[in-house]
């Protein structure tokens, strides 16, 4: 019984001990949202919705992005493009892109299927929601902000300005 006693005591110096040392190790607390802790860069968050450099959207309505997602959680309806109300250099924009980020696996298959990379996975990783129709992220909120030298969508363009949906790549120069 003395045994017990003892060997009872010895524990719990040991944890004290390992207490006492942790006391003096630094915090891993972070004071979050004023601090934010980097992220890795492999790291995929949320979804942004790019424009291009004229301020034009990059998304061209394909569905591909949502055909690519298992989890079901991208709905995208298109419309036609014109010349007098112009969104994308294509024949097609996406009128309605929404995302439930409930749904999301955030695996970042609608970015790779995207032909436009117009659909990117941010470092963003504030997502927080009071209400489930909150998580459905429409497209006013995934759109890029416009620089201020770009216009806002949608566009008057010339007639036959913009006849690919895709702009023409150049080979990389070494």
């Amino acid at each position: 019984m003395p045994g017990k006693i003892i060997e009872g005591t010895i524990a719990i110096f040991k944890g004290m001990g390992i207490t006492f040392r942790a006391m003096f190790e630094p915090r891993a607390t972070i004071q979050y949202p004023e601090v934010r802790r980097p992220v890795k860069a492999r790291f995929l968050g949320r979804h942004v919705l790019n424009r291009y450099e004229n301020g034009l959207e990059k998304c061209i309505g394909c569905s591909l992005c949502a055909a690519a997602c298992p989890a079901d959680a991208i709905f995208v309806e298109s419309a036609e493009n014109t010349d007098a109300e112009r969104y994308s250099p294509g024949e097609r924009y996406a009128s309605t892109y929404e995302i439930n980020m409930l749904r999301c696996i955030y695996c970042g298959f609608c970015e790779d299927a995207c032909p436009t990379e117009a659909i990117t996975l941010s470092d963003n990783y504030d997502l927080s929601f009071n209400d489930r129709r909150d998580a459905i992220y429409t497209k006013d909120r995934l759109l890029e902000a416009v620089s201020e030298d770009s216009q806002l969508t949608p566009q008057q363009t010339k007639p036959g300005e913009f006849t690919r949906s895709v702009p023409q790549m150049q080979n990389p120069v070494d």
